[in-house]
């Protein structure tokens, strides 16, 4: 039987990408982006411990496994997965703090932000970084997160598919967000993070963390935060990216990458060996 391999799998763009270690800038990069929602932020900040200090590091605990199962996981498990959060967040409710409107926090356009917050973070700090990706290998990480998006309810055919897709959305949606004080709160947050007493050297380096994360976010979000918006910084924060791409290849692989990544990187690799196989033996 053929081993499952879950929603991508040796040969995907996904697999390629998500295991390098720069990649966790992206993810904090991503709730930034995310918080400029206000429904998507309202909707967090209301139904969780976001906003709790004491609570906050264990809630992004749960975030970071979920993204981990969903990258890497078997189609059971990430069915699993998405099954309970998709039936968590059909049960709340968001108040929008200008209006009193009450609205669905699995609201489509809701979950498409938060989606696409994250697959535009992943992919620019990616390519920003230096990780080797093609035009045609950055469109398809854009289409092979369609996948991921079905998880939390998307239909993937009202998914952005493209990186060009990707940039006419996000040119439309910048007329619909700002930065609420939650999200502004959030931010600051960033520099004086909450953390466990045995990561308090996270701690730490959280100011100088925190400063490459916010610039990296594109310009028009930095200026939504209050924050100058100057290609200077974007200068700067890429190079501090490929920096650390390139100091993180000098540690050896087996303690550079999770053991996800490792599995993955081996089946890409064998993967790659019995295509050669096949195409000689042809």
């Amino acid at each position: 039987m053929a081993e499952d391999y879950g929603l991508f799998g040796p040969g995907s763009v996904t697999w390629r990408v998500m295991g390098e270690p720069v990649l966790a800038v992206g993810g904090v990069r991503a709730l930034l982006l995310q918080a400029l929602h206000p429904h998507a932020m309202w909707g967090t900040a209301q139904n969780s411990e976001l906003m709790d200090p004491r609570a906050a590091w264990a809630r992004l605990g749960r975030t970071v496994e979920f993204v981990r199962i969903r990258t890497w996981g078997t189609t059971e498990e990430v069915d699993r997965v998405g099954r309970r959060i998709r039936k968590l967040h059909s049960k709340l409710r968001g108040v929008d703090m200008r209006t009193g409107e009450v609205f669905p926090v699995d609201d489509p356009e809701n979950l498409l932000w938060v989606h696409m917050g994250e697959v535009d973070s992943y992919l620019d700090i990616a390519v920003r970084a230096g990780v080797p990706l093609g035009r045609a290998d950055r469109d398809r990480f854009v289409d092979e997160q369609r996948r991921a998006a079905a998880v939390v309810g998307l239909d993937p055919d009202d998914v952005p598919a493209s990186v060009a897709d990707m940039r006419d959305y996000y040119a439309d949606m910048r007329r619909q967000i700002w930065a609420c004080e939650e999200a502004k709160e959030g931010m600051r947050r960033l520099f004086n993070p909450a953390v466990p007493r045995q990561l308090l050297p996270l701690k730490l380096a959280a100011p100088a963390l925190g400063l490459l994360v916010v610039s990296t976010l594109p310009r028009w979000a930095r200026r939504m935060y209050g924050l100058p918006g100057l290609p200077t910084s974007d200068l700067a924060a890429t190079l501090t990216l490929k920096g650390l791409y390139r100091t993180t290849h000098v540690i050896p692989e087996r303690f550079r990458y999770t053991p996800d990544a490792q599995r993955a990187r081996r089946l890409t690799r064998e993967h790659a060996a019995d295509a050669v196989t096949w195409g000689l033996a042809s």
